[in-house]
């Protein structure tokens, strides 16, 4: 079974308001096994509404509008979809009661042109709206197709679907349908191209399941998909391809559905009783920040310096005037040294530090925008070595990213050294 989804609303032309409702309804739809072949957004018009709806009855097995229940004259849906469909449309006396009674018990007066709201197509079926006034309606249509008619606010369309929709979908799908099962992998330290170049013969012969891969702010994640009756029989079918791609690129995969790096990082730090610090300049707390997002961080993080100015380094990081004066800010010797200071100051087991040219301005020849130097200093424990090390790396894009992909990188370089990838 294929859905269309239909979304109507001028203002969602105009960019006023964000359609959260199509991601919402194409996440449970590929739960439910119903495939979604063609999104539309449509303003309030008739004319171009019922071109909209019955182009989608011609390549669909149910359509699903949203919006444009409501009482107001602009609010065209229930009305056209009545027409597309040929069915005339009734006052429904049970609907205007419960109206009356939602209204009296707000202490509201029910106007007239909320009784639009009871009109139903002749043999359709009406869906319950506990959040608000407009009711959804299942309207069959010919060819053993059906248009669905949902409110627009989140708030009323996400339970009435949970509720309502979903039973009748399921049903209609043979009651236990093939759902989309997925395993996303996630890298850092290796680009798309490189990923995709490395992993080429999967992708060119991917049948079942299906790989996909997406380019992040600093990382890139692969999806592997398939439809299978429940979760484990799905995974067990993704577990030979994803045993393949962690045997030739396992040193970039740092974790799997929503895990993030920070938190990685964090469980790696913990399962070896070491604590961390931050030296940040270009990145202004960023890597900080990250870390210190991830719930119980408390229990291995420890400072962070935030030295964006030359003197703030020397200051509070020790770095040798000489060695600034010697090599400039942004360079390996004065990000080992942030690093080292960091290290010593906040008393920890590793520390990372930052140092780069952020943009837009700022770059010369030697150091152009998107330049950034890392150091890492530890002092080793187990099998880990002690030592100070440092890379340059060039980012690309604006401030924002250059910054985002340098906080991510320090924190790649973190669970490198834990790894044991360091040096």
């Amino acid at each position: 079974m294929n859905a269309e989804l239909v979304f109507v609303g001028t203002e969602l032309l105009l960019g006023e308001i964000l359609n959260t409702n199509a991601q919402y309804l194409s996440q449970q739809l590929a739960q439910l096994g119903v495939d979604v072949h063609h999104q539309v957004v449509v303003g309030d018009n008739a004319e171009r509404l019922r071109a909209v709806l019955q182009q989608a009855l011609g390549r669909a097995d149910v359509v699903i509008a949203c919006g444009g229940l409501g009482p107001t004259d602009d609010d065209l849906t229930r009305e056209v979809a009545a027409a597309v469909t040929g069915r005339p449309l009734q006052l429904d006396q049970g609907l205007l009661r419960d109206l009356e009674a939602w209204f009296a018990v707000r202490g509201r007066r029910m106007t007239e042109n909320n009784r639009r709201q009871c009109m139903v197509p002749a043999g359709a079926t009406v869906l319950p709206n506990d959040r608000g006034t407009a009711p959804g309606l299942i309207i069959p249509a010919e060819g053993g197709k059906a248009v669905v008619l949902l409110p627009g606010p989140p708030g009323e369309l996400q339970p009435m679907f949970a509720h309502h929709v979903v039973p009748y979908l399921t049903a209609r799908n043979g009651g236990r349908p093939l759902r989309l099962v997925t395993r996303t992998l996630r890298f850092v330290g290796i680009g798309e191209s490189a990923l995709a170049d490395r992993l080429k013969d999967l992708l060119a012969g991917q049948s079942d399941p299906t790989l996909a891969t997406y380019s992040k702010t600093g990382e890139v994640h692969l999806r592997l998909a398939t439809r299978a009756a429940g979760q484990e029989e799905g995974l067990a079918r993704i577990a030979p391809v994803e045993a393949e791609i962690r045997a030739r690129l396992g040193r970039y995969l740092y974790g799997v559905d929503d895990e993030d790096l920070a938190a990685v990082v964090g469980r790696l730090l913990t399962e070896r009783g070491l604590t961390v610090a931050t030296a940040e300049s270009c990145t202004g707390g960023l890597v900080a920040k990250r870390i210190t997002d991830v719930a119980g961080s408390s229990a291995y993080f420890r400072m962070a310096f935030v030295t964006y100015a030359a003197e703030a380094k020397v200051q509070f990081l020790g770095v040798p005037e000489a060695l600034i004066a010697a090599h400039g800010v942004v360079s390996e010797p004065v990000a080992r040294a942030m690093a080292q200071g960091a290290l010593e100051r906040a008393g920890v087991d590793v520390a990372v530090a930052t140092t780069g040219v952020a943009g837009p301005g700022g770059g010369t020849p030697e150091t152009p925008v998107g330049t950034v130097c890392f150091g890492l200093a530890a002092r080793g424990a187990g099998a880990l070595s002690p030592g100070v090390w440092a890379e340059t790396v060039r980012l690309y894009g604006d401030r924002e990213e250059v910054r985002e992909r340098a906080a991510v990188h320090a924190l790649a370089l973190v669970r490198r050294y834990l790894l044991g990838l360091v040096p």
